[in-house]
């Protein structure tokens, strides 16, 4: 593991110092378009501290969940991005991809992203306002995908399309013959927005997708889906919910999504609903979820809007935010058979956005979860804090 590690890193390394060393040669080349390159990195500490009937499951301490470091070009419309992250102990790729701007509202992306599905999908893990993703979206939403999506931004809407393979395609090496058994999917995001200038903004969104069985055990089966998510909190990584759903056809799943913003006041919302249908005459299996989160700014103005992403745009720097959230998530079927759990989970957090790179959090969340086969009911308040830095 650590030899792979020094690797990984070393590779990195080079690479960014031989991206570095040409810079001047196509800077100064006043025949072609300016090609720029800058360097990309975060740094996330979490400190937390939990009360809990189930202490022995949640413990007390502080770790860096997150640290990236990369790079981002631009030459004319081609843009690109790689980033390699440090976590738990584990490095590896985040965000590889490159772009296309064909002009000022189309643009085509390939390579490993987080594809556009509902609002959760405006904003980065490090970016959530309640600190950590709603659980029904880390749950019923996709990590990165290998895959391409063609983004068309207009004044009053925005239309995203999507193809992918599963998430597994990127965390394991296949054989020849296994790239065929690739799970695979589609997805679209719909957004109206009739108004959306400063303290004043209405969205209204709807994303759909379609996917097929995914990797479950071995690289020669590919007919489950896991439906899995861990507490809200990164110190204590303790998984809250968890559905695997075998012999598996197809999902079917869509999520509507709701932005009100009245100067500095704002509402988000989304619904998920997420339908397997299954082999064998089996019951087909439906999980669903759905959170509220109203946002205000003590200081800092009026909400802003981010046209490319469909959501509010980040607070600007000495603003203070507060965030009243509220979460629940169902992967129980009880005639399907499977028992995943079901979840509440009730926040409230404060934002201080320092200066344009770095933030500081402070998040109180209870969370109760019950219903899931074999695990008894947890309850768990968390006391959290983070300083992140990103640039």
């Amino acid at each position: 593991m650590k030899n792979t590690t020094r690797t990984i890193l070393r590779t990195a390394l080079f690479s960014a110092s031989a991206i570095l060393s040409i810079l001047p040669v196509f800077s100064q080349n006043e025949d072609h378009p300016k090609f720029k390159i800058s360097p990309t990195g975060r740094i996330l500490i979490d400190g937390a501290l939990y009360a809990s009937p189930q202490k022995e499951l949640f413990k007390d301490g502080a770790t860096i969940p997150d640290a990236r470091l990369g790079a981002k070009m631009e030459y004319g419309k081609w843009k690109a991005k790689v980033d390699v992250g440090f976590a738990y102990g584990k490095v590896g790729l985040k965000d590889l991809f490159i772009e296309y701007d064909i002009n000022d509202n189309n643009i085509l992306k390939i390579g490993s992203f987080i594809h556009q599905y509902g609002l959760q999908s405006a904003t980065s893990s490090s970016m959530k306002p309640t600190m950590e993703e709603p659980v029904s979206n880390a749950i019923f939403n996709d990590p990165r995908q290998l895959g391409v999506q063609y983004m068309h931004s207009a004044d009053k809407y925005l239309i995203t399309a999507s193809a992918h393979v599963e998430p597994s395609a990127t965390n394991f090496i296949l054989a020849p013959e296994q790239f065929t058994q690739e799970g695979f999917g589609i997805r679209s995001r719909l957004v109206a927005r009739p108004f959306h200038e400063d303290g004043k903004i209405l969205q209204l969104g709807f994303s759909a997708g379609f996917a097929t069985p995914q990797r479950w055990g071995n690289p020669d089966s590919h007919n489950a889906f896991t439906l899995k998510a861990n507490y809200p909190t990164r110190v204590a990584q303790i998984t809250a919910l968890d559905a695997e759903v075998t012999d598996a056809k197809n999902l079917w799943k869509m999520t509507p999504e709701l932005l009100v913003a009245y100067g500095p006041v704002a509402l988000e919302s989304q619904y998920y609903w997420n339908r397997v249908s299954r082999r064998q005459g089996q019951y087909h299996f439906t999980g669903q979820g759905a959170y509220a989160t109203l946002r205000g700014l003590i200081l800092g103005g009026n909400y802003s809007y981010a046209m490319l992403d469909g959501g509010l745009a980040t607070p600007k720097p000495k603003s203070l935010e507060a965030v009243l959230s509220y979460n629940y998530t169902d992967v129980s079927s009880p005639k399907a058979g499977i028992m995943g759990g079901r979840l509440n989970d009730l926040s409230v957090t404060f934002n201080y956005y320092i200066n344009k790179y770095m933030l500081c959090r402070l998040h109180y969340s209870y969370t109760h979860t019950w219903d899931r086969a074999g695990t008894p009911s947890v309850s768990v308040n968390g006391f959290m804090a983070r300083l992140q830095v990103i640039f």
